[in-house]
């Protein structure tokens, strides 16, 4: 093609009239008679003609490609953004692992802080009991009286300045009733007092040894009476220092 190309449209019944249109007008898939000769190996277009339907026909096709176009680049568009929404849970559910594994180590750590502190103990005999608070509790009951909470309080201040120190929490039930239930009532009425020495208190975990379930042993009180059934339902709390820890 040449500036000086005659670019026309083919009308009316026979095809015989002429149109003289832009070369604008030659759009893809328009299908057009080229008169023209041949300059070495290139072909120099003279006229160029082409009839209306051809052209109504290639820009409805061009429409229709430019269409698919559009549709395709809202399917990357929309592939895209998919890919980077996955990588991003992808990304969160990395981080999530990671949270969790160290979690899982901290937790282990912890555990073995606690085997250690209990071993320690475990095998040390001589140990000082540097304070003590007795909790006494209802027959058959396991919640701790609220006027305690201020003795268990202040023994876990009067622990913290201690080097080395831990807190036993031991229960016990009086005997009547059976041995199976007693046993388990001193369990739960260690377990609470535990947990508010943890929860209000916030006595780290590794300052505490595990609460014991002493069930009917080491009556204190008269099981015969009222007094000496109501001394024996206690759980007695103690801050401990070993005696090598203590430099003794």
């Amino acid at each position: 093609m040449k500036d000086g190309t005659d670019v026309g449209q083919l009308q009316g019944l026979l095809k015989a009239r002429n149109k003289k249109m832009s070369m604008a007008a030659l759009i893809p898939g328009l299908a057009i008679k080229v008169e023209g000769y041949y300059l070495e190996t290139r072909l120099i277009a003279q006229t160029v003609r082409f009839k209306g339907n051809d052209l109504k026909q290639a820009e409805a096709i061009e429409a229709g490609m430019h269409e698919t176009k559009v549709q395709g680049q809202e399917n990357e568009e929309e592939l895209a953004k998919q890919k980077a929404e996955l990588e991003a849970q992808r990304q969160a559910l990395h981080e999530q692992e990671a949270k969790v594994a160290a979690n899982q180590a901290a937790i282990a750590a912890n555990k073995a802080t606690i085997d250690a502190a209990v071993a320690r103990f475990g095998q040390l005999d001589d140990y000082y009991i540097l304070d003590e608070v007795t909790v006494y509790f209802a027959n058959g009951k396991v919640k701790v009286d609220p006027k305690y909470n201020p003795q268990l309080m202040a023994l876990v201040e009067k622990a913290k300045p201690i080097n080395g120190y831990m807190i036993e929490v031991k229960g016990y039930a009086s005997s009547s009733g059976n041995a199976a239930s007693n046993q388990k009532l001193s369990e739960d009425r260690a377990g609470n007092v535990t947990n508010i020495l943890l929860q209000q208190g916030k006595t780290p975990l590794t300052r505490m040894l595990a609460p014991g379930a002493m069930g009917e042993s080491e009556q204190v009180g008269n099981a015969k009476t009222r007094e000496g059934e109501a001394e024996n339902r206690r759980v007695v709390v103690r801050v401990l220092q070993n005696k090598a820890i203590a430099g003794v």
